[in-house]
């Protein structure tokens, strides 16, 4: 079969492999559409060291089952399926707990680490256990259904912190996680919903998917902008979907007293935290970390047009041209968000 391998940091070749082989409780899916990832974008040049050569990435990804392991029950040939990002083990006390993002098992298709290595799905074919696969609804198409995994993020960070009605809600950061959480908290009710960026392109875009307000934390500063909107009080919840030390600090001033932030994204492992913010102002920390079940809901709302994602998709491309689509995001091109590629 033909995979696009990262052959060396920022190096990708088109190449003939061995396809996958499927165990007892496995499954081979057919890839018919695999998103590249911000996180694959982010790891091609080594700086994660979740991605260390040589390693098949891709994770966010839909297709159709071609053959089955002999275990295999509920599944047949020709179903159309997506899967999680995760690979969790259901039998550690995390799992058992429904914590299935926390396995301490727990493996990520498209990654190698210190721990593990795990081919992705930009390939042919993939092997996934089938109990991390999801079923299709009729109508969905397979470049929407790959890129559930992100809105299933969303939707798990908003489970983090759900708003209560009415409530000013910021989100800062409107790359691909921030854009699907301005969409799922624009269901959810919220009076107000503030988008904070420094790219009026993802702004603008921002605007379209439910954001009430759009602000460029380039050109203005967002917390005194937001303490304006909100007669002098701050935000009740805010959503970090960058992971930068100036963005977490940002998204943290944007609140009131007494609300809460959830942390979602995760570019750096480290960053100076405002402690004395967050104690005199009594604000509630949430880590937000992949998702935990949301896939059925989230294929639902996009089957019904309730999540969309369309506007997220910049570009579709044939496997063979995904070096060129890599660093053409590497270099982080205007208008580039996702970039969908088709084996």
């Amino acid at each position: 079969m033909k995979a696009l391998i990262l052959k060396e940091y920022k190096q990708f070749a088109c190449e003939d492999v061995p396809a996958p082989v499927a165990g007892p409780a496995d499954v081979i899916v057919a890839v018919k559409a695999c998103g590249i990832c911000g996180s694959d974008v982010h790891g091609m040049d080594g700086s994660t060291g979740r991605r260390r050569p040589p390693i098949i990435m891709g994770h966010e990804a839909a297709g159709v089952i071609s053959s089955l392991g002999s275990g295999v029950i509920g599944w047949k040939a020709g179903d159309r399926v997506t899967f999680d990002s995760t690979i969790y083990c259901g039998h550690c006390e995390f799992c058992r707990r429904g914590l299935i993002n926390l396995c301490d098992n727990r493996r990520v298709l498209g990654v190698s680490c210190e721990d593990y290595r795990q081919n992705g799905a930009f390939a042919d074919f993939v092997a996934v256990p089938q109990h991390i696969l999801y079923r299709l609804p009729d109508g969905l198409s397979f470049e929407h259904a790959a890129l559930v995994e992100p809105f299933a993020i969303a939707l798990h960070a908003i489970r983090r912190a759900p708003p209560i009605l009415n409530d000013t809600v910021v989100v800062v950061g409107a790359g691909m996680i921030g854009l699907a959480l301005v969409q799922a908290l624009s269901q959810a009710g919220c009076g107000r919903l503030i988008a904070v960026d420094v790219a009026a392109d993802r702004l603008a875009l921002a605007a379209k998917c439910g954001a009430t307000t759009a602000i460029n934390s380039a050109t203005e500063e967002a917390p005194a902008a937001i303490l304006r909107l909100t007669r002098g009080l701050g935000a009740d919840l805010a959503f970090e979907a960058v992971g930068l030390p100036a963005t977490v600090d940002l998204t943290l001033r944007c609140l009131r007293k007494g609300g809460a932030a959830t942390l979602v994204g995760n570019v750096t492992p480290k960053v100076e935290f405002p402690l004395q913010t967050a104690v005199t102002r009594e604000l509630t920390i949430h880590g937000s970390c992949a998702s935990q079940g949301e896939y059925p809901a989230c294929l639902d709302m996009l089957a019904r047009g309730a999540l969309r994602a369309a506007p997220l998709i910049s570009a579709t491309a044939p496997l063979a041209e995904g070096a060129a689509w890599f660093d053409r995001l590497y270099r982080r091109e205007a208008g580039l968000l996702k970039v969908v590629l088709k084996p």
